[in-house]
């Protein structure tokens, strides 16, 4: 039933467990998997699929204090409402921002590549202005989807995920059942393992994509945490999975981002590159859309804390979704779509993430302390001890970051702090933050829907 003030509704909790899982499927996900093998093969060698271990023992104490907040938490914004309840409303925006700023520059790119793929199979996307309108046109539909409602961009991206993981599926049994996998653990040489442990650590970034949307979930205190944790153990043994039929079937295919389609090609032939190619279209195009389901929600959230103007919590009365946010979102992705110097701030993209990562990791002891002093239930002591290696693992990524990427994420953080202060004009009320256990802020009663996934 539409609300009298639908910008004040609450977005119905229509996601189960398995939806909610998609979302860190899709974000960890993308071409990465297409391009890694080959990549840490020629580094490492046998090793390679061990590092995929390394990356994910590396991320998961970040994965562990995203889901210890989120078993507090269950209202959208993740990130923006652990730094808002720990350190006041300037570091829950700046945590929102360069988040949603970091999505916003990453689903332009990244809808490129995919285009980029689809050109090797179709030519006339190397024409560019047919290459642009391919990349506006995805950006538009996924945009459409997402109006429609959570139910639809949820069923859309699980059929997408489907597409994209049946032929890595098909490759891993082919390739394993039929070649030698040659499974080792040769250690490699120093240099060589510290040159790609960044990238298996970069291969697991936006597993935290739930937590952006926890307000649709049902029973979200729990099924988010429970999503974060066996999606990250789930995506590592595939990557290693799919990095062992690589090295079975052709180890020595060398270079670029078509060497899993090259080995596909080696096992069954030309069609076996075509597929591969299709499936790392698909894999990026559904690594878009699930950005473009979640991220959106980040704004909603900012505004439902009023950190940015209340036109962003404007939910539509038809499809109960925030349309404002929704589409402000894609708008924004078509115009840096059409940029093509915005290659400098997809450099700052993870940089951005990994501030969000410092705010979230330090957010858990501050908070612990807080329910402490409050005479609250104290805090287990591991929880501190992961936030510390969360903390320290990601100050040890951002310091590999070049300068330019540093040079832009100040530029990311003065634009960020000047929209904070005009949104800080409009006078804060006693509500702002949602607490742990606390409804959203402005949040009224769920409409009757029918649930899905």
């Amino acid at each position: 039933m539409a609300q009298d003030h639908p910008r004040e509704q609450a977005l119905p909790r229509t996601v189960g467990f398995w939806g909610t899982a998609l979302f860190p499927i899709n974000g960890m996900i993308g071409s990465g998997i297409f391009a890694l093998p080959a990549i840490m093969a020629a580094a490492v060698g046998a090793f390679a699929p061990w590092m995929m271990l390394v990356g994910a023992m590396l991320m998961l104490p970040l994965v562990l204090v995203f889901a210890i907040h989120a078993t507090r938490f269950d209202s959208h914004g993740g990130p923006v409402l652990y730094a808002s309840a720990a350190f006041g409303r300037f570091f829950g925006f700046q945590a929102g921002w360069t988040r949603y700023a970091s999505g916003v520059v990453a689903v332009a790119a990244n809808t490129q590549v995919a285009i980029a793929y689809l050109a090797v199979l179709f030519p006339v996307l190397e024409d560019p202005t047919l290459k642009a309108g391919a990349v506006i046109a995805f950006i538009l539909f996924s945009t459409i989807v997402n109006l429609i409602g959570m139910r639809l961009s949820v069923g859309t991206l699980g059929v997408m995920t489907f597409v994209k993981l049946t032929p890595l599926v098909a490759l891993i049994v082919w390739g394993l059942a039929t070649r030698d996998p040659a499974i080792g653990f040769a250690w490699p040489q120093f240099s060589a393992f510290e040159s790609v442990v960044l990238l298996t650590f970069y291969a697991y970034m936006s597993f935290e994509n739930a937590t952006f949307a926890a307000g649709e979930m049902r029973g979200a205190k729990r099924t988010v945490p429970l999503a974060l944790v066996t999606t990250v153990i789930g995506v590592a043994a595939f990557y290693m999975a799919v990095i062992w039929a690589y090295l079975a079937i052709a180890p020595q295919v060398t270079g670029d981002e078509s060497a899993l389609a090259a080995a596909a090609g080696a096992l069954v032939g030309p069609w076996g590159s075509v597929i591969l190619s299709l499936a790392a279209a698909f894999s990026i195009l559904a690594n878009t859309l699930s950005g473009g389901i979640v991220t959106p929600r980040m704004t909603y959230a900012m505004a439902q804390q009023q950190l940015l103007p209340r036109i962003f919590m404007r939910v539509s009365p038809r499809f109960h979704t925030p349309d404002f946010s929704i589409l402000f979102y894609g708008a924004a992705a078509m115009l840096f779509s059409l940029w093509g110097g915005f290659a400098a701030l997809a450099v700052a993209s993870t940089l951005s993430r990994l501030i969000m990562y410092l705010l979230t990791a330090m957010a858990l002891p501050a908070l612990g302390w807080r329910e402490r002093v409050s005479g609250g239930a104290k805090p287990p002591r591991w929880h501190s001890v992961v936030a510390v290696l969360a903390a320290a693992s990601t100050v040890w990524v951002a310091g590999q970051a070049s300068v330019e990427a540093y040079r832009m994420i100040g530029v990311i953080l003065v634009v960020g702090t000047a929209l904070f202060f005009i949104a800080a004009r409009r006078q804060p009320d006693s509500s702002d933050v949602s607490g742990p256990d606390t409804p959203a802020t402005h949040a009224t009663p769920l409409p009757k829907t029918p649930n899905t996934r």
